[in-house]
């Protein structure tokens, strides 16, 4: 019973300890400034048919489940970083519930614990509970629909919605992160049935009619609306985002910015980097068994699990899947990581039987990505222009006595000045730089560092720094040269 009490606690506490940076982190580009910002603009323009990049320049990059979510939490709680943070977190709460509760059924309350604490404390699951990312909401999509699918197949005593969770899953995955939904949850699906001749639990348990129509009633209305809405949708959705922006390295069609071009193969990297530290520790086991009779013993009885094809099929397609793609990220790898769970669980429990030691002695582990967590958001709370965030520039700006002073930024915004601004931060090139100027009316200027001695020349004298962060100097224009123009104006500059 102290056990399991001090298992809860662990696993309530790596739960918990997210909401931390949550508050107190900026946004930092550019993925969650870039998704904040469509959800900002989803709120201000009432439109909840088509997330927009920009004024004017609809997202076809992404379903609308995870914006949805994203607006309706800053409607409530205000467009802070906590609100637009606090659906993925939920999500990551949903997704271990489902994740939990299946495996009370199908092992025990002890294993389903072990996996919960598991899943949470991987370094990618741990990252992305408390970020604005689209991953969580397709984990839990994923994660409902193939743990409804392991109940049903094993023909373990649950309620009928169970049935209707495996089609659950799915709609949420559509909705979240479109095709490629169905392909993660299908394709290990059927890989399990045929590896273990288990073709009559796909094609005689779920109900497919009518989870089919559940499916289509929840998905294809925003499909059609969204095509309807802005012409092209679907061919840049299906066919780009699909096929091009994996094939093809360094896609050039991305209209949303660009294309994360590595080497083949990469993802196993990530995979390292996803799973830490329980990744490492599954390769040191497999690493032991080739010399250790005991390790050995240990793999094959957790490899008996009448499911273990099924984990195998779940954990691996999605890594595998990824190998021959150009075009990556680490967040690809989260809708894998609730089946790599419940293989590390299994693993450990029949080690604790071959080696007859207490499993509690593996708690520490889930503490590691926590506690560096938590050292890294102390850290950069403190010297927050660590990060690719413009918000304490914006917040500098906000603080004069003349908020009618608008800020330009030179060259392109980034999305987290767009997004602290409430969509008011600028944007001007070099060519246009002397007409503003001339024009005598103030405005700041963030210019990026590397770009000072340039506009030192285009506006004829030395840059009086008001203000500067990790990528971006702040002046105002019209400039005085060299020299202040009062006492007041020596006491609004600042150091760096």
């Amino acid at each position: 019973m102290r056990h399991t009490v001090e298992k809860w606690a662990v696993l309530i506490l790596v739960l918990l300890l997210p909401l931390l940076s949550m508050a107190v982190l900026p946004l930092a580009d550019t993925s969650e400034p870039r998704y904040a910002e469509i959800a900002r603009l989803m709120v201000q323009t009432g439109d909840w048919i088509t997330p927009w990049f920009s004024p004017g320049v609809p997202f076809w990059g992404k379903p609308p489940l995870s914006f949805w979510a994203q607006a309706a939490s800053m409607q409530l709680l205000g467009s802070s970083e906590f609100a637009v943070r606090l659906p993925s977190w939920l999500c990551a709460i949903f997704t271990t519930w489902i994740l939990f509760h299946g495996l009370c059924r199908l092992y025990g309350v002890s294993l389903a614990l072990w996996t919960a604490i598991i899943y949470n404390s991987c370094a990618l699951v741990y990252i992305a509970s408390g970020a604005v990312l689209t991953d969580p909401f397709l984990a839990l999509g994923t994660t409902l629909s193939m743990v409804s699918f392991a109940l049903i197949s094993q023909g373990v005593p649950v309620s009928r919605l169970w049935g209707y969770g495996f089609f659950g899953g799915l709609a949420i995955g559509l909705l979240a992160k479109g095709p490629l939904a169905a392909v993660l949850i299908f394709v290990p699906v059927m890989l399990w049935s045929f590896c273990h001749r288990k073709t009559h639990a796909v094609s005689n348990r779920p109900p497919w009619l009518k989870g089919g129509m559940l499916v289509a009633v929840v998905c294809l209305p925003w499909y059609v609306l969204a095509e309807l809405k802005t012409p092209g949708f679907l061919d840049y959705f299906i066919v780009g985002e699909h096929f091009r922006r994996f094939l093809d390295a360094g896609w050039q069609g991305d209209l949303y910015g660009t294309a994360h071009q590595k080497a083949y193969g990469t993802i196993w990297i990530y995979w390292l980097l996803a799973t830490f530290p329980w990744g490492v520790m599954m390769l040191a086991t497999v690493a032991c068994a080739i010399r250790s009779v005991r390790f050995r013993l240990a793999l094959k009885a957790m490899l008996a699990d009448p499911l273990r094809i099924y984990w195998l099929c779940w954990a691996l397609f999605t890594p595998a899947f990824f190998t021959l793609s150009a075009n990556i990220l680490w967040t690809y790898l989260l809708p894998s990581l609730a089946a790599f769970s419940v293989l590390v669980a299994l693993l450990l429990d029949e080690l604790r039987r071959q080696f007859t030691f207490s499993a509690r002695s593996c708690l520490p582990l889930a503490g590691v990505v926590p506690l560096v967590g938590l050292m890294l958001t102390f850290v950069m709370y403190a010297k927050p222009d660590i990060r690719n965030s413009e918000r304490t520039l914006i917040y500098y700006v906000a603080q004069q006595a003349a908020p009618d002073v608008p800020l330009v930024y030179l060259g392109e915004q980034p999305f987290s000045a767009l997004f602290y601004s409430r969509g008011r931060a600028g944007r001007i090139s070099k060519a246009a730089l002397p007409e503003k100027q001339s024009s005598g009316a103030s405005f700041y200027l963030a210019i990026p560092k590397a770009e000072q001695a340039e506009v030192a020349r285009i506006v004829g004298g030395p840059l009086q720094v008001l203000f500067q962060n990790r990528r971006h100097v702040l002046i105002k224009l019209p400039n005085a040269g060299a020299q202040l123009s009062s006492t007041n104006d020596k006491q609004a500059l600042i150091k760096g």
